[in-house]
């Protein structure tokens, strides 16, 4: 009888303990430490012009830090919300609501130096240290508190408990909030580094405060992830307005950029209604054109879309991205062959995989034998330079179907699905690759490699 008091009131103490561990995972996924699995979760933003942009305004910040500006890109996920974050690796997520937000290039690259304060302090494996305190003074309080209820003390045990959970989610916080205010100093010094005013980042930092402020976030700096937002300001102001670089403006070429690719990027994610709201037809700026014609296009008004984008291309006849619009709008409306010129010419001038991958799928899209040559080509030299786009891969498997290449068409397929995770079907197109492909070549050798990872992969699955 004695015994079933204490056991009865432990139940509750392992409630307890599950929920201290979900309110630090949410807490992590706020941190950005669960960041990579929403990347996946949603949509990428693939974009040769913006990703052209973000490397261009990064690499100086990088090249202030410790870090090779060869290794560190900034992406774009499709999130309304204003948000960036790392998790692991040296990317940088950005938001689409965070660049549709931004006033000016400026901003973005204080929050991109933010970020990368995060990369080169290792604030995502140091982490775990967090996690590892917190955990430690719940086991603790848990030992201390069972205790308690097991001498007949259920008051004081349950008090213990809840102090416990209290005290190790206020050091977690505490924590990430140290790790946030050294990214903060970390980004100001890449700023001052690279000659980048800190104006941008100040300005972006009001404008979280007035979104604190419109969504009643608590400003009790205790039961907060990040710094508040009046802090920050107050500590970086000094810091910024002593920097020799406070006043120097935005190269214009680049702000000329930024603002294109902003209006590009709100014309493809938001309704076509909102977007000619934002950009009406009275505003003849090559933004508001861009933006326009993907309006127009999501509309399905092809002759509008086309239209704009000739507007564009009477101001820049040979601007590759430009004709990359055309191309995309001939292409998603029917007609691959007209597409392939502007294509060809947009991926001569640039030689950027993704718009190689769009030229090589028009061609596939055309049904005509006698660009398969070409397509496979293309889409060679695509996949070699960009490792991360499975439709690239889709695009040559289909290539080599098409050839009678059943072997490659699988590698291919067994190369898609492996950068997507799907590791059962990955290792089975492996196989079939390996079945039609002498050994010891390069191809033979790469889909034994996919094989072999798959295997691993699904192995570790299936001990979890």
């Amino acid at each position: 009888m004695s015994s079933a008091r204490p056991s009865a009131q432990l139940r509750p103490l392992a409630r307890r303990a599950l929920g201290l561990l979900a309110r630090l995972a949410a807490l992590l996924a706020v941190a950005g430490l669960f960041g990579s699995q929403a990347a996946m979760a949603q949509s990428i933003l693939r974009d040769a012009e913006t990703e052209a942009l973000m490397r261009d305004a990064l690499a100086p910040i990088v090249r202030a830090s410790t870090l090779d500006d060869r290794n560190v890109e900034a992406l774009v996920i499709n999130d309304p919300s204003i948000n960036a974050f790392v998790a692991g690796g040296q990317i940088i997520w950005l938001h689409s609501g965070l660049i549709a937000t931004a006033d000016n290039l400026n901003q973005v690259q204080g929050v991109m130096a933010h970020e990368l304060g995060h990369i080169e302090g290792g604030h995502i494996i140091r982490s775990m240290e967090g996690i590892k305190e917190a955990t430690g003074i719940q086991l603790v309080t848990l030992l201390l508190g069972a205790a308690a209820l097991a001498a007949g003390g259920g008051e004081a045990g349950m008090g213990i408990m809840a102090a416990g959970q209290q005290a190790a989610m206020g050091k977690f916080l505490a924590f990430t909030r140290s790790q946030e205010a050294s990214a903060d100093a970390a980004g100001a010094r890449y700023l001052h580094g690279a000659g980048v005013s800190g104006k941008g980042s100040l300005e972006f930092f009001k404008k979280l405060q007035n979104l604190e402020y419109r969504l009643y976030i608590p400003q009790d700096t205790y039961v907060r992830s990040h710094p508040l937002s009046s802090d920050r300001i107050a500590t970086l102001t000094n810091v910024y307005e002593s920097d020799p670089a406070w006043n120097k403006p935005t190269d214009p070429a680049l702000e000329a950029r930024f603002q294109r690719v902003k209006a590009k990027l709100i014309g493809f994610v938001e309704e076509p209604q909102r977007t000619l709201q934002l950009y009406p037809e009275a505003d003849q700026t090559v933004p508001a054109t861009s933006a326009r014609a993907y309006a127009y296009h999501k509309q399905a008004y092809t002759e509008k879309a086309l239209a704009e984008v000739g507007s564009l291309l009477k101001t820049a006849p040979h601007d590759p991205y430009y004709l990359e619009l055309q191309g995309q709008v001939l292409l998603e409306s029917g007609k691959p062959a007209t597409a392939i010129p502007p294509l060809r010419e947009a991926v001569a001038q640039t030689n950027a995989p993704l718009i190689a991958t769009l030229l090589g799928h028009a061609m596939l899209a055309t049904d005509d034998d006698k660009y398969l040559d070409e397509a496979e080509r293309v889409l060679r030299g695509a996949v070699q330079r960009d490792t991360q786009n499975p439709f690239a891969w889709y695009a040559l498997g289909n290539v080599y179907q098409r050839k009678g290449d059943t072997a490659r068409a699988a590698l291919a397929t067994a190369e898609r699905y492996s950068m997507e995770g799907q590791y059962p079907l990955a290792l089975r197109h492996a196989e079939v690759a390996m079945g039609g492909i002498s050994q010891g070549t390069p191809d033979y050798l790469r889909a034994q490699d996919i094989a072999m990872v798959s295997r691993a992969a699904m192995e570790r699955t299936r001990k979890k």
